[in-house]
């Protein structure tokens, strides 16, 4: 069966939504079982994709990507979440948080930072959450103290792709303490992985996308020069909200890829499983669950498309983008669940796609901000 047919992807993200569709059948779906088991950061992979130009490529033209435009990244992650979610995270977690330097930064920075990850030279990563908070971004703990010509970094961040991988990572932290303006006192930082101060670890097994890893970061009296501020001090919260509308509408694709694998595997399973000698597909039952399942997948697939137009268009951006990560994610959720309760006994096998799926399911409900946060700005934002 197509679920992720072209119809409702502009014209223009078509070519490379057929790019990244070969792609992962070529690369990701083969390897998808091994990686799960293993648990191994798919450094072949990650290179595979830089050669085809399907990592890092949202980067501008000038710093050396192609430009990708909201549409086409989400084009792309769709096809690479049907895939496997692990090994896509770690695709696109391989710029992660370069945007912020190519919109707010410096040229020089630019030059630097961006385009050797563009060029498929280095990876990056974005630090934002901490132990002991992740969806309140103006409760971030994180200390960067102006020294001089320096600025001096005190703190952890948790759950932070690419920690150990990363050549550079962007740092949100804490630069004021003025209890009028709460939203004024963090900013955004370029802080490479080799300087002394920085310390990551991997975080210990987790059940769900263990190909992607993330890492515990601490940060002791880490000094980075001035120069590495992103933008003006005290403007990363602002930052990090655009950041997030666009990054919640590709989170909405890593949904909709999750459920379009969840169906197919199921729909596979329940036409060649017999019980009471016909197979279960014939059972009315299983035929309005299915049903169920495709009901959900294209309402939310459409949500997709349209808060991704909504967006690019700067039409309540973050309305519409918290509206199509909840949905999606969620949707992934209770496809999957449906999905494992028709695989029986068989859905708990780690060999199942469908078992990898409901994990995986998991994780982008609290990802890019928790699904309960993005319903306080669905009601505060709506029309």
């Amino acid at each position: 069966m197509e679920l992720l047919e072209p119809d409702p992807v502009p014209e223009r993200a078509r070519d490379v939504k057929e790019t990244a569709r070969e792609f992962a059948d070529e690369h990701i779906a083969p390897n998808a079982e091994e990686y799960y088991r293993s648990g191994e950061y798919p450094h072949e992979i990650l290179e595979a994709g830089q050669e085809a130009g399907l990592v890092a490529q949202d980067v501008p033209e000038e710093w050396g990507g192609k430009g990708y435009d909201l549409a086409q990244t989400l084009a792309i992650a769709e096809e690479f979440y049907r895939a496997d979610a692990g090994i896509a995270l770690t695709l696109q977690l391989a710029s992660f948080g370069c945007e912020m330097t190519y919109e707010y930064g410096t040229d020089a920075q630019c030059e630097e930072y961006v385009r050797p990850v563009a060029e498929g030279d280095q990876i990056s990563g974005l630090a934002v959450s901490e132990p002991e908070t992740g969806s309140d971004l103006a409760g971030m703990d994180t200390r960067a103290e102006k020294e001089g010509d320096e600025y001096v970094l005190n703190g952890e961040k948790y759950w932070i792709g690419n920690g150990v991988e990363a050549d550079w990572v962007t740092v949100y932290a804490r630069t004021g303490d003025d209890e009028t303006n709460r939203y004024g006192n963090h900013s955004m930082f370029i802080v490479p992985t080799d300087t002394e101060g920085y310390e990551a670890e991997h975080i210990p097994e987790k059940i769900a996308m263990r190909a992607s890893k993330q890492a515990h970061i601490t940060f002791e009296d880490c000094r980075i020069p001035e120069e590495n501020l992103i933008g003006t001090e005290g403007a990363g919260f602002w930052m990090l909200a655009e950041f997030f509308n666009h990054g919640r509408v590709i989170v909405g694709g890593h949904g909709i890829g999750l459920a379009a694998a969840a169906i197919e595997s199921t729909w596979e399973f329940v036409h060649d499983r017999e019980g009471f000698g016909r197979n279960i597909n014939e059972f009315q039952a299983v035929q309005h669950g299915l049903a169920d399942m495709l009901r959900r997948f294209e309402a939310a697939r459409s949500l997709s498309w349209r808060a991704c137009e909504k967006v690019e268009e700067g039409t309540q951006a973050g309305y519409w983008a918290a509206l199509t990560k909840t949905e999606a994610t969620e949707a992934a959720v209770d496809i999957s669940e449906q999905g494992m309760q028709f695989h029986g006994g068989r859905s708990i096998l780690a060999e199942r796609r469908i078992s990898r799926v409901f994990r995986d399911a998991r994780i982008p409900v609290i990802y890019e901000g928790a699904n309960e946060i993005q319903r306080n700005l669905i009601y505060r934002q709506a029309p």
